[in-house]
């Protein structure tokens, strides 16, 4: 797999993202601007308040359409204007806790919005290329210690997760009844947890880690003994990317793959946290409060090794690398510097 291929391969394509607004999505749109893809993102309004889309310098540089992946009759208009060749969709509701507090907004952007760009990428023949991004936790997670495969069952817990299952459901059933004569190649991209600079999210561990690193108090860590597969956010969107352009250029590749970390970047969040106060300093500390919230599972791993075999891939950081990463971006954004130059230089380090 040669990435430099990979973002060549962009430039002057016609790129829809889904949910470019958020934290994974102002990445994507930020590398396939910096290819000079044409970019159009649809999405609602940035999640949180700072956002990263407010401050990664698109002024001029893509199409940004605010509107909710539930309305049908705004997206397929969106196909209309701007006809594009490959899809990207990356919208959803994304937070296990919030799916539980409101399953209906979950199930709806999460199900029907899936159905909704489907039917467009049906009705629009200019499309040759779409990724479903979806989520590890569509496994039916029986809390073993080994990696689950592209091919064990699929039926998440929490709404969130079981959402994400059914949005996979859809997509294969879309796959099979309409573009089995391979017109447009279909895939879905199961990715792991992802850190990064320009996350504020709410009820995510990193972002929980700056805002009290930011505020000199010590980390609050709700699960410290629950294992997850953290990555930093260029690795799995660099996958997308790679599996859209095989399949573009050969429909042989479109199908479903896991992308995480090595088993070795498998830690718990205890760990996780260490190794940013580590890399933070100034003496940041954390403390174990578990709240008595929600299920949420204790262990989880992907076999990764379809992606691997296939394209011959392997993530090029390891968890501590992403860490200092993170919080490369996140101190450059506590003395209000230039945030953007950051991001362009670690897409520029990645894709060489």
């Amino acid at each position: 797999m040669n990435l430099e291929e990979v973002f060549n391969f962009y430039k002057g394509k016609k790129v829809l993202v889904t949910g470019h607004t958020g934290f994974k999505g102002t990445w994507l749109s930020r590398i396939l601007v910096n290819a000079g893809a044409e970019v159009t993102g649809y999405s609602l309004n940035p999640p949180t308040d700072p956002a990263l889309f407010n401050m990664a310098g698109f002024e001029g540089k893509m199409n940004s359409v605010i509107g909710d992946i539930r309305d049908l009759a705004h997206l397929k208009q969106v196909f209309e204007d701007t006809k594009p060749e490959i899809v990207l969709h990356l919208a959803a509701q994304p937070i296990v806790r919030d799916s539980y507090k409101d399953p209906v907004y979950t199930y709806e952007t999460n199900v029907i919005g899936t159905v909704n760009i489907l039917e467009c990428v049906r009705l629009n023949p200019c499309v040759k290329s779409f990724l479903n991004v979806t989520t590890d936790k569509v496994y039916e997670n029986r809390e073993w210690e080994y990696g689950y495969r592209e091919v064990d069952r699929l039926d998440g817990y929490d709404p969130y997760s079981n959402s994400k299952s059914c949005s996979e459901l859809v997509t294969h059933s879309y796959r099979k009844s309409f573009f089995a004569d391979g017109h447009c190649a279909i895939s879905t991209c199961r990715a792991g947890n992802v850190i990064g600079g320009g996350d504020f999210a709410n009820d995510r561990i990193v972002p929980d880690c700056v805002r009290a690193a930011m505020a000199k108090k010590p980390i609050v860590v709700r699960n410290p003994h629950s294992t997850r597969p953290y990555q930093h956010v260029l690795e799995p969107l660099a996958a997308y990317l790679m599996v859209a352009k095989a399949q573009y250029e050969d429909g042989k590749y479109a199908g479903y793959y896991n992308v995480g970390p090595d088993d070795k970047d498998c830690v718990t969040t205890g760990e996780l946290v260490d190794m940013f106060c580590s890399a933070w300093e100034n003496g940041l500390s954390w403390e174990n409060k578990s709240d008595g919230g929600p299920h949420e599972a204790n262990f989880l791993k992907l076999d990764c090794s379809k992606l691997k075999t296939t394209f011959g891939w392997h993530p090029r950081y390891g968890v501590k690398e992403a860490i200092g990463l993170t919080v490369e971006w996140c101190q450059e954004y506590e003395k209000n510097g230039d945030v953007v130059a950051v991001m362009d230089r670690q897409i520029k380090k990645m894709f060489q």
